[in-house]
């Protein structure tokens, strides 16, 4: 009788907001103008605003015209600032929190500044918006007779002097969280932020194992892990002989295509509901809103304004930009965003591509630069770059061509990545050189070293010596010798590799 109190209280108290969407989805034009004008009214007395005249910008057009369009290198130096303790930087006041992100060109991490009025107005909106579509698709939902499973990242203090904080933004989300989600979800704080993910997850299984767990939320690389932990522990044949009340997995931060198959074994029959969302370390930008699966909503209250550049337009960015209202269906847009954390025309590097515009629902289409994020390592071309040309260095190789791609679970362990390598000199010493890249990797790109972390959820890469002449033999097939074309160097799907190892045969 309590539960289903406190579990109609709650879902009453979430679905207040569903007319507030209605309206955004409806007249998305005069939302996003209202968000960009008190956006700049906020931060007009910042250094960035003072910089760049936001007191003078009365319009969108002058606000394209008087704010240039930029990446992480632009404005890492404000950034570093506002790290330091400054205030008024990019956002009014002082910044203390900072999600650590994957690597650049120049730096290791990536340090996204998270404000107050990112958390409160952006991530936890999202949050309750989340719930309450969820049960306005599924009114007859006990969620709330229940517990929610979380695991977060490892947070650590970096300047005790001016107290900010960096670590993973779900770290930062929990470490924040209101008293109402603390009460509802589990394992508690001090277990959730342990660092060690091993020593995390082993206390997570002891607690949450003798716990009625109804949802669970996260990226799905770390939960399958923890999925086949369990099973391996109790010798369960899948989780609903452990949580029989399970009936919500939110997921998002990679595809969840090739992970579908395995949650289902995981969890057979119908009983639990997939919602996916986009969240990143630089906002909280959208939530499925209908039962099948696909489409994203794109929120629009949220304190973050939305401008699209068509992805072949790239190098005329500056000309070809425009705002989220001007969005046609289709057509592959580099995503660049404005927000209450003072990211002013950022362009985080995620691509979408709508399938309507009213309402504005949308796909994620990858990245604007090469890429691999099946298990949310984030790996980039300049990372893969670099780390063949250290293992070249090291074993006196040279290469001539190369491709990577992800290798799924199959069930049994963990992920990895996949690489077929064509030397134009092999290495002295092919055993050291595939430890080299791989150690390499870890060093440039800390979400890739996360993930190899006791081979949790990615293992050594699988690396293959290409015959003589495949890469040539492959474009030629594809009536693509000469001119722009290459075979792409990492590819987020398995499509080209299986070609390539089907032609090694």
């Amino acid at each position: 009788m309590l539960k289903s109190l406190i579990n109609n209280v709650l879902k009453w108290n979430l679905q207040w907001r569903l007319d507030e969407i209605e309206f955004f989805k409806e007249f998305p034009e005069k939302i996003q103008r209202k968000v960009l004008k008190e956006l700049v009214e906020n931060a007009k007395y910042t250094d960035y605003g003072v910089r760049h005249q936001f007191q003078k910008i009365g319009s969108y057009e002058d606000f394209r015209k008087n704010v240039p369009i930029v990446q992480y290198e632009d404005i890492e130096p404000y950034i570093a600032r506002a790290k330091r303790g400054e205030h008024n930087v990019l956002w009014p006041g002082e910044v203390n929190y900072f999600a650590k992100s994957s690597g650049t060109t120049n730096d290791r991490s990536k340090y996204i500044p998270v404000s107050i009025d990112a958390l409160e107005e952006c991530h936890y909106k999202a949050g309750r918006d989340m719930l309450g579509i969820y049960f306005s698709l599924f009114p007859e939902s006990r969620l709330f007779h229940g517990l929610s499973l979380r695991i977060g990242g490892s947070t650590q203090f970096i300047n005790e002097a001016n107290g900010s904080y960096s670590g993973d933004l779900s770290a930062i989300l929990i470490k924040n969280f209101p008293a109402w989600v603390q009460w509802r979800s589990t394992p508690d704080q001090e277990i959730a932020l342990i660092s060690d993910w091993e020593e995390k997850i082993e206390k997570v299984i002891e607690i949450t194992i003798k716990q009625d767990v109804t949802s669970m939320a996260g990226v799905p690389s770390w939960l399958y892990v923890m999925a086949q932990r369990i099973i391996q522990k109790t010798g369960v044949r899948h989780l609903h002989e452990i949580w029989p009340n399970m009936e919500l997995y939110i997921h998002g931060g990679v595809s969840f295509v090739p992970y579908r198959h395995a949650f289902q074994k995981l969890f057979p029959g119908d009983r639990v509901h997939y919602l996916e969302t986009y969240n990143a370390s630089e906002g909280f930008f959208g939530i499925q809103d209908l039962k099948e699966p696909g489409a994203i909503l794109l929120m629009l209250d949220y304190g973050i304004f939305y401008e699209l550049i068509p992805v072949e337009k790239l190098d005329g960015a500056a000309e070809h930009i425009i705002p989220i209202w001007e969005a046609q269906t289709g057509v592959n847009y580099a995503l660049v965003i404005s927000t209450n954390a003072g990211l002013w025309r950022y362009m985080p590097g995620d691509t979408i591509i709508f399938s309507e515009t009213k309402p504005l629902r949308f796909s994620i289409s990858g990245r604007t630069k090469l890429y691999i994020n099946a298990f949310g390592e984030e790996l980039m071309i300049d990372n893969a770059e670099r780390a063949i040309r250290k293992a070249c260095l090291e074993t006196q190789a040279e290469v001539r061509d190369f491709t990577a791609g992800p290798h799924y679970f199959d069930g049994h362990g963990s992920g990895a990545h996949e690489w077929i390598i064509e030397f134009e000199r092999k290495p002295r010493d092919f055993a050291a050189f595939c430890t080299i890249l791989d150690e390499e990797l870890r060093r440039l790109n800390s979400d890739y070293d996360a993930k190899r972390y006791k081979d949790m959820t990615l293992k050594a890469p699988i690396v293959h010596q290409a015959p003589d002449q495949l890469f040539y033999n492959w474009l030629k097939s594809k009536n693509k010798l000469g001119g722009q074309n290459k075979v792409p160097k990492l590819k987020n799907d398995r499509v080209l590799l299986d070609e390539l190892l089907n032609l090694m045969k």
